[in-house]
């Protein structure tokens, strides 16, 4: 992901001094939108992992968050079963 924004920072510059040509613009708009699907992915893996108390301790996790949270681990289950399946 480093290279990444090495890159976008290094078209951004050329383009604020000198401009870019279609293909450079092209390469610039398919890297930030690799970019910015990797950062989505990093930001629904940590919600994925998270829980929410309240100030008292409660667990207030929203209930839309628990289900993707409980079907991920179903996923992962299936996923080891499968393998297991596949090793025997």
């Amino acid at each position: 992901m480093i290279a990444i924004l090495e890159r976008i920072n290094q078209l951004a510059k050329k383009a604020n001094e000198v401009g870019l040509t279609e293909i450079e613009k092209t390469e610039q708009t398919d890297l930030r939108k690799e970019y910015l699907q990797i950062f989505r992915g990093s930001v629904k893996s940590i919600l994925l992992n998270a829980t929410i108390y309240d100030p008292h301790g409660d667990d207030v996790t929203p209930e839309k968050l628990r289900k993707e949270q409980a079907q991920l681990v179903k996923n992962e289950f299936n996923f080891c079963l499968i393998s297991l399946i596949k090793q025997s």
